[in-house]
């Protein structure tokens, strides 16, 4: 009889690829390009900052390790998850509401045992609760499923912008309309929707924080306020037009390091990346994003199922609406709202949610080939 030896160990290389395998790889490389360059400009826009650069490399870490957990979860897994990750985070916000900390004038956080900003968590839980709710409901839609998904939809964009959190409404929001809208909605009951919007303005104006109404008005003239609420545009906008064609050079950047960027790290980031790298590494880093989200759709487009392609599709969108966002107000063409650069702008609960997006869209490419095979 043949023994078995017990102390044999299984070569190295296979174990640590089937781990690799996770990752789809040109989601990876695009993300990886995307680090790259972030950890340049974050160094050389938080060496002011003690600690700062070392926080991002962690951020980055962290979010790596989400990803690949993310990555590694079945979108049976995530569709189970749909309802109660749905219904924490909006028991979540309401506990913001009744007892939440106030910082800066926003109740947006509350303590837990540890202190979190729950409407990260609607980020995700957005997506994922109106992707599981079409699912169950392939094959039947009426108007009333999509009415049911709007209900779903502005219970906790109402309960965020109330904090107020304008900027994490606008993306919760967009969230949700990328799965209504691929769910199927007509295109007539899309334009009555952009009518009744404009026709509302008027009374959205009237509901308007006071510092919401003087970003709108300062988008229109921030020369009005050069030094209070025009600071952040005028500045950033300066930035942007001095890095010309090919930039001051890393490090060289005047605006950043004479502290003339407000937010450089966080929401500002892009104006210092334009500054030092100017319009040749502008065009590189839409370039990216443009590719990131091409992939996305690829994989929403080849995804097997209705949940996996409505996620998939909306997650993917996200990104754009991040980068449009951002790029759009440091560049002075949409009002302050407080949006991150995604995978650039300094912050561990962003690189959270943005690690947890991209190990979604990894997942569902991953067990597509597994299904297929």
């Amino acid at each position: 009889m043949a023994s078995i030896d017990l102390t044999e160990r299984r070569p190295l290389w296979p174990m640590i690829k089937s781990y690799l395998t996770v990752f789809d790889g040109p989601l990876a490389i695009i993300v990886f390009l995307i680090l790259c360059v972030s950890t340049v400009t974050m160094y050389s826009a938080g060496y002011d900052f003690a600690g700062r650069i070392e926080d991002h490399m962690r951020n980055i870490l962290i979010s790596f390790v989400i990803m690949w957990i993310a990555a590694i979860l079945p979108p049976q897994t995530l569709m189970r998850l749909a309802v109660p990750v749905y219904s924490v985070g909006i028991a979540l916000l309401v506990a913001v509401a009744v007892f939440g900390i106030v910082k800066k004038g926003a109740r947006r956080w509350v303590n837990i045992g540890v202190v979190i900003q729950p409407s990260e968590i609607l980020k995700i839980a957005v997506p994922l609760m109106l992707a599981w709710f079409f699912q169950k409901r392939e094959g039947m839609l009426r108007w009333h499923e999509f009415l049911v998904a709007g209900l779903l939809l502005v219970i906790p964009v109402g309960l965020i912008a109330k904090q107020p959190d304008l900027g994490t409404a606008i993306l919760v929001m967009a969230a949700g309309f990328y799965v209504i809208f691929l769910a199927g909605l007509s295109w007539k009951v899309l334009v009555g929707l952009v009518i009744a919007a404009g026709a509302s303005l008027p009374v959205v104006w009237s509901l308007l924080h006071d510092y919401q109404r003087e970003r709108v008005m300062t988008l229109i003239d921030p020369t009005t306020d050069p030094l209070g609420k025009g600071f952040h545009i005028i500045q950033s906008t300066i930035a942007i037009g001095s890095g010309g064609v090919t930039g001051k050079g890393w490090l060289k950047g005047t605006q950043a390091h004479l502290e003339f960027i407000p937010e450089r790290t966080t929401d500002f980031i892009f104006a210092v990346y334009s500054e030092e790298f100017g319009l040749i590494g502008n065009v590189t880093l839409v370039v990216l994003y443009l590719l990131l989200i091409g992939r996305g759709l690829m994989i929403a487009a080849n995804a097997p199922t209705v949940f996996t392609r409505l996620l998939a599709g909306a997650i993917t969108m996200i990104f754009f609406t991040y980068a449009f966002v951002n790029m759009g107000m440091v560049s002075g063409i949409l009002p302050v709202v407080g949006v991150p650069l995604p995978f650039m702008s300094y912050g561990g609960t962003a690189f959270v949610t943005l690690g947890v997006a991209i190990g979604i869209l990894m997942s569902i490419q991953r067990h597509r080939k597994l299904v297929q095979s």
